[in-house]
C-alpha cells in the first residue's frame, strides 16, 4: 500500500495540475456565459411564497426580511428579541408582505427550534414540505471561513462547519432543494460594532475596512436565491481574499501576525 501511495503521489498531483490548467478556465467561461443568461431571464417570483427567516430583528436577517416583504413573500421571522421583531414586523406590512408573523425564539435551543417551525406550519400550511414545493434553503456563512481572521478563532470554525454542514446536505438532497450558500465580506451590522469588537479583544478593526450595508446585502442574496446560485460571496471584491489565502497562505499569515502585533489588544 505504501508503495501505491508513493505512485499516486508522482503520478497525481502534476497530471491533476495539468488537467486543471486545461479545464478550468473554459469552466468559467461557460460559467461567466450562464450567469448573463440568468441575468437576462425574468427571476423567480417569490410573492406569496413563505419566508421564513431567522436572526430577523436586526443587520442582514432584518434588511432581508423587508427585501422580501417588496417582493410580497409571506414572512415568519424568528429571532430572541420580540421588541425589535415588532418594530420589523411592522415595517415589511408597510413594504407589501400581505402576511407576516413573528416568534420570539432562540435557534441554539431545539426545543425553539421545533417550536418556531411548528407554529409556521401551523399558520401559513405549507412550509416544511421542501421537497414537494422544491424549496430552497439560504445559508448566511462568512468570509471569515476562509479568510480566518485572528482573534476569532471560535466563530471561524463555525462558520467553516457551516458552509461543510450545508454543502453535505445539498449532496444529500440532490436538486429537489436547492441550498445557496452565502458568505458576507465586510458588513455593516452589530458584528462589526466597536462594542462587539472590544468583546474579541480588539478595540477596533486592525486596517480601514469598507462597509457594505446590510441593505445592500440582502438585495444581493435575494437575487442570488432567486437565480438558484449555489453560492453568493458579497461583496463580489472579497473573493479576492479567498484567493490569497489559497495562493500565498505564508505571506497572508505573516501579515496577520503583523497586524496583530501591531494592533493594541484587550487580554
Amino acid at each position: 500500500m505504501d508503495l501505491i501511495q508513493k505512485l499516486l503521489n508522482i503520478t497525481l498531483i502534476p497530471s491533476t495540475f495539468f488537467a486543471l490548467l486545461l479545464l478550468v478556465p473554459p469552466f468559467y467561461v461557460l460559467k461567466f456565459l450562464s450567469s448573463l443568461f440568468k441575468s437576462c431571464l425574468n427571476h423567480e417570483s417569490v410573492a406569496g411564497k413563505v419566508a421564513l427567516i431567522t436572526g430577523a430583528s436586526s443587520g442582514i436577517g432584518e434588511e432581508l426580511a423587508y427585501e422580501y416583504a417588496r417582493r410580497g413573500a409571506r414572512l415568519a421571522l424568528v429571532a430572541r428579541r420580540e421588541d425589535r421583531l415588532r418594530s420589523v414586523l411592522d415595517k415589511a406590512l408597510q413594504l407589501g408582505s400581505p402576511d407576516a408573523m413573528i416568534i420570539p425564539a432562540d435557534v441554539s435551543n431545539i426545543e425553539d427550534s421545533q417550536r418556531f417551525v411548528a407554529q409556521t406550519v401551523n399558520h401559513f400550511g405549507q412550509f416544511p414540505h421542501l421537497r414537494k414545493s422544491r424549496g430552497k434553503i439560504v445559508v448566511i456563512s462568512s468570509a471569515a471561513a476562509w479568510c480566518l481572521p485572528p482573534r476569532m478563532s471560535f466563530y471561524n470554525a463555525s462558520k467553516a462547519a457551516t458552509i461543510s454542514f450545508f454543502e453535505t446536505l445539498r449532496a444529500e438532497f440532490g436538486p429537489d432543494i436547492g441550498i445557496t450558500i452565502v458568505t458576507p465580506g465586510f458588513t455593516k451590522t452589530e458584528m462589526t460594532s466597536d462594542q462587539l469588537l472590544e468583546q474579541m479583544g480588539v478595540k477596533t478593526l486592525p486596517f480601514a475596512v469598507p462597509l457594505e450595508s446590510a441593505e445592500r446585502c440582502a438585495k444581493a442574496i435575494v437575487k442570488s436565491t432567486c437565480r438558484g446560485d449555489m453560492y453568493l460571496i458579497e461583496p463580489s471584491w472579497t473573493r479576492t481574499l479567498m484567493w490569497l489565502k489559497w495562493f500565498l497562505a505564508a505571506p497572508v499569515d505573516w501579515c496577520f501576525r503583523f497586524l496583530l502585533g501591531k494592533h493594541r489588544v484587550i487580554h
